[in-house]
């Protein structure tokens, strides 16, 4: 029981853990990894009965698909390119980072080694079944191997997306072109891409 115990506080820090993404961006009180985690819950449950898929399985993944970030740090595609000086941060902001094909492949392995890592930490001690359990349901989620995961994969994107477009109609300095296109460029799924085309008329209809 004390592992499981550890396991909970450990994993509770996250709601403290304010994303860095939306600090680059200076983001007044943004959201923490916690929130960011129901807020895609919530997502993958209700489209996931839409799309018919195990919402059971699609929320577990959901629920672990960050918990390595406890111990992680909280990457974002700007960081090989995010000068020293604070003032610039702005500047790389407004347009969407390009990087090679070998040097996203260097980045995203770099990444997952460092994630792995931190998962492994956090899950030692645990019961053998529930810790492969839940390194099988973040496996899933990196990988893509059920039509679950790469569901949930495609719903973390969007909802954040949909995050993004929040702090934009709040007035924060969101670069809404950018966003727009990148998620285009993403989504794929149907049933998303029917919450995207809502998500459009909602913030950007006259």
């Amino acid at each position: 029981m004390k592992p499981i115990l550890k396991f909970l506080i450990e994993a509770g820090k996250l709601k403290g853990k304010k994303r860095r993404g939306w600090k680059l961006h200076q983001i007044k009180n943004p959201e923490t990894t916690a929130e960011h985690i129901f807020h895609l819950c919530l997502l993958v449950w209700t489209m996931g009965e839409k799309k018919k898929i195990d919402t059971g399985r699609a929320i577990k993944i959901a629920l672990v698909h960050d918990l390595c970030e406890v111990y992680a740090p909280d990457l974002t595609p700007y960081d090989p390119l995010l000068p020293k000086n604070r003032k610039k941060i702005k500047e790389i902001l407004k347009k969407w980072p390009q990087f090679s094909q070998q040097m996203k492949k260097e980045k995203e392995k770099g990444k997952k080694q460092v994630e792995s890592a931190a998962l492994e930490k956090l899950v030692v001690g645990l019961p053998v079944g529930l810790k492969e359990k839940i390194k099988t349901l973040w496996l899933d989620y990196e990988q893509g191997l059920t039509k679950e995961g790469r569901f949930v994969k495609q719903a973390d994107k969007l909802v954040n997306f949909l995050q993004g477009m929040i702090y934009w109609q709040k007035g924060d300095e969101i670069q809404y072109n950018l966003w727009m296109r990148w998620i285009r460029e993403i989504i794929d799924d149907p049933v998303l891409l029917e919450l995207l085309k809502n998500i459009e008329e909602n913030f950007f209809s006259a």
